[in-house]
């Protein structure tokens, strides 16, 4: 039996090695003798041969008895003393041979999520483990397996095997983490396992691992495929999008010499899609400007940056009424300088170099992960924006936790409505396609829901990023007909509310996949996803924003302690992973104020339950504080939607000499009068010091919102100093 255990060992080794190869991290953790319990993810059918592969001992693993029976493989699970799994009526006898595998001595290695992952995110933990565990003295330690889904064992594109490899050898990485007690709950060793994942996703993005270098592999790949469109009739293939792209890296790296960032003014488009790609290509960072943040806010980006270059477009400026910037060179005068017959060798290039000879050529600046690869200007919802540094291992790392959550194929295609300044449009609409290698379509208004209605049938979108209040406007003016393509509606920026996402499945036969992020996250933090009722495993919550990202971690922790806090209960939300952010532009003792040893401090109030869902309750800044108590204005705004149904409301604060501030709420229908409001706002559940003064109730026609689609905060709360005084009057 020692034979035949070690000649399986050996050839399972051989197979792995052969088709795979695996990175380890953590070989340390696995004692050389004496009994461990690993925890593990479960990605595909052959994740346990990817562990025994990493560890010079006999594991003895748990698989479902069917497979244990089945005469194809009950020679390789009977050399391996594979422990069954049975049903309910099993279970106990499975418990107490693995237990007998311990006291013996041995590694035992259980997959607590009981099941292959078909939505691509980490699934809920059982609690067999902790009964295995339960009153032996053997470590508990996290198994993180990182980049086997899209393998031909995983369930990526919803099938097993039927694929082809991607590569050969497959790359993974087989993480080990530190030991855990014996007493470990299944959150707790989850919790590890995530963290594990997280800092897994980083180490697979190489040095020169790079953006603009992922679209030079993805146009070269795909030279005839439809690339990027926009409303103005422009649409290209990946062959004529990299032409265009060199050509324009050309005239940006000598018109700009010396010049570390290049500002970006243009609109979703085509045009300010290629901007980005080519100010990479020339060596430079791209800095999409605000246009809707006024002219202050605007000339600090500049003045931050530095910037001396700004890229425009002469009609878009018109058509916006928006004022011609310092430094401005507009896109319509650069292509007229590039002749036909420029163009045409930048075709050529492209079609015929090798390349790393177009990289040589053609493409400026370090060949670093974590060089800075933009700068984006928070929305300045609550006062001057901060210029986020975000690198290419950043927006790579997000890009690929998304691509594994939503099954994204070669024909796919996005409707990218959001602006380039935004955190989600830069990385969902520019790079999540053009590094996929599927399409996008560009509109530039996200409100205008007639056109973006039209762009959606004309090209056959399946995907869109937006926000619920524009959803809403699509709900009002698109037709069933026109979204009959997408499969995927990802929204954030703002509470998706209830009536909203009802209204858009049963005009839509889709539901709204709510997401939650921060600029400093690249953006994405939570996302979302689809269900597969066939398997039981839930993709996503109502309610919630979501499962924490592939590659990303998140834990909620006591405000004052910073002490984790049980599933369920709430307290101050952190994250990390490879995603966050280099820090803050210029602004270290800001950076420092936001990281807590690797985590992002959100400033946001959740829960995280059993299931690993986020729910979003309050945010910190978002509390006022009256008559010594802390009042959270979402859970306020929450009751007023549920008066109001579909209605837009926000509630704000103002000095208040007797209480120290003053609540002010805003809502956008004219069919509840603010008396009637604050009646029906006095027989809720609501405690009387949460509810705003009857004359602190106003109508707004609309609600202000900033460019990115979120509330404007700041306007909110100078409009409600406006409204409360005197001898101001009610509108």
């Amino acid at each position: 039996m020692v034979l035949l255990d070690f000649l399986a060992r050996v050839a399972l080794w051989v197979l792995t090695h052969t088709l795979y190869r695996i990175r380890i991290g953590g070989k340390e953790h696995v004692p050389v003798r004496g009994p461990a319990l690993l925890v593990c993810n479960h990605l595909s059918h052959i994740d346990g041969l990817l562990v025994g592969a990493c560890i010079p001992r006999s594991v003895r693993f748990s698989v479902f008895k069917t497979y244990s029976r089945d005469a194809a493989l009950n020679w390789l699970m009977r050399p391996l003393n594979a422990i069954p799994i049975g049903d309910r009526g099993e279970a106990l006898a499975s418990v107490e041979r693995a237990r007998d595998e311990l006291r013996q001595g041995h590694v035992v290695c259980i997959f607590a999520e009981g099941a292959i992952s078909r939505t691509g995110n980490l699934l809920p933990f059982t609690s067999g483990f902790e009964r295995i565990a339960d009153g032996l003295d053997v470590p508990v330690i996290p198994v993180y397996l990182d980049q086997v889904w899209g393998s031909v064992f995983s369930f990526k594109n919803g099938r097993f095997f039927w694929k082809w490899p991607t590569r050969v050898p497959y790359r993974v990485t087989v993480t080990f983490g530190a030991p855990l007690p014996s007493s470990a709950t299944a959150h707790q060793v989850r919790q590890a396992v995530l963290e594990l994942g997280a800092d897994a996703v980083g180490r697979r993005i190489g040095r020169g691992d790079l953006l603009h270098l992922r679209f030079l592999e993805t146009a070269r790949r795909r030279w005839l495929w439809f690339a990027m469109a926009d409303s103005s009739g422009a649409t290209l293939t990946y062959g004529k999008a990299l032409a265009a792209v060199l050509a324009l890296a050309r005239w940006i790296r000598r018109s700009c010499p010396g010049e570390r960032m290049v500002g970006i003014m243009v609109p979703a488009s085509v045009g300010g899609a290629l901007a980005n790609i080519a100010t990479l290509f020339a060596g430079k960072v791209p800095v999409n400007l605000n246009f809707t943040a006024g002219r202050d806010s605007i000339a600090s980006a500049v003045e931050q940056c530095q910037i001396k270059t700004v890229l425009t477009s002469r009609v878009f400026l018109a058509k916006a009424k928006i004022e011609t910037p310092a430094g401005a060179r507009f896109l319509e005068d650069v292509m007229k300088e590039m002749t036909p017959a420029h163009k045409f060798g930048m075709l050529l290039a492209g079609l015929l170099l090798p390349a790393r000879v177009i990289e040589w050529l053609f493409v400026d600046g370090d060949r670093n992960a974590d060089g800075l690869a933009t700068v984006i200007f928070s929305s300045g919802s609550t006062g001057m924006p901060k210029g986020v540094m975000l690198s290419h291992r950043n927006v790579l790392a997000n890009i690929e936790g998304m691509a594994q959550i939503y099954w994204v194929a070669d024909d796919d295609c996005l409707m990218g409505v959001l602006p380039f300044f935004h955190s989600f449009g830069f990385t969902g609409s520019i790079w999540l396609p053009l590094v996929s290698g599927f399409g996008v379509v560009y509109h530039a208004n996200p409100m205008d829901a007639g056109t973006i209605g039209e762009m959606v049938r004309k090209h056959r979108a399946t995907m869109i990023i937006s926000t619920p209040s524009f959803c809403l406007g699509y709900v009002r003016k698109c037709t069933a007909e026109e979204f009959a393509t997408l499969r995927y509606a990802v929204v954030g920026a703002e509470k998706l509310r209830e009536p909203i996402a009802r209204a858009f499945k049963e005009k839509f036969g889709l539901d709204l996949l709510e997401g939650y992020g921060c600029t400093e996250m690249s953006p994405a933090v939570a996302l979302n996803a689809p269900d597969y009722p066939a398997a039981g495993q839930k993709g996503m919550k109502p309610g919630t924003v979501g499962h924490p990202l592939p590659g990303v971690a998140a834990k909620v922790v006591d405000r004052d302690t910073g002490q984790p806090m049980k599933p369920g209960a709430e307290g101050l939300l952190l994250v990390k992973g490879a995603n966050l952010m280099l820090g803050y532009l210029n602004a270290p003792e800001k950076t420092r104020e936001v990281l807590r040893d690797g985590w992002y401090v959100t400033g946001d109030i959740a829960t995280i339950d059993e299931d690993g869902f986020i729910r979003l309750t309050d945010r910190l800044s978002r509390f006022s504080k009256i008559a010594g108590e802390m009042v959270p204005h979402v859970k306020i705004e929450e009751t007023i939607t549920e008066i109001l149904g579909d209605s837009a409301c926000v509630v704000t604060a103002i000095p208040d000499e007797a209480k120290g501030e003053r609540l002010v709420a805003f809502y956008c229908t004219k069919d509840l009068a603010p008396e009637a409001l604050w009646s029906r706002l006095s027989e809720s559940n609501l405690p009387r010091l949460w509810i705003p003064k009857r004359d602190n109730l106003y109508y707004l026609d609309v609600i202000p919102m900033l460019g990115s689609g979120k509330v404007d905060l700041k306007k909110v709360r100078e409009l409600a100093l406006l409204y409360t005084s005197e001898p101001h009057a009610q509108a």
